[in-house]
């Protein structure tokens, strides 16, 4: 029982961390980072709910994160390698740029 209160609370910090790295920074490869530093906390909820009830559904929850990772992952590089050849910068503030 002492364990699930200990990775609960590491969850909620990385979670936290990755919202305030999120909000404060401008470089879209930290954004990016941030976001999954995110995804690592709610895996990390999930895996303690689905250790402490036994059950399945938490374990099927975060290859279902995982799984939106890799796909964001591979989407967010994408979009970076076209903003960066388009202004040679990967600044948040230019993604306005990408607008048709």
């Amino acid at each position: 029982m002492e364990y699930q209160s200990v990775f609960l609370g590491l969850g909620l910090a990385l979670f936290l961390i990755g919202t305030a790295g999120a909000l404060i920074r401008r470089t879209a490869i930290v954004v990016f980072l941030c976001i999954e530093i995110m995804l690592g906390g709610v895996n990390l909820v999930f895996l303690t709910f689905a250790r402490s009830t036994q059950s399945v559904e938490g374990a099927f929850m975060v290859m279902c994160v995982m799984a939106v990772a890799a796909v964001e992952a591979a989407v967010g590089l994408a979009i970076f390698f076209r903003l960066y050849q388009k202004t040679g910068s990967i600044d948040v503030e230019r993604f306005n740029l990408l607008k048709w």
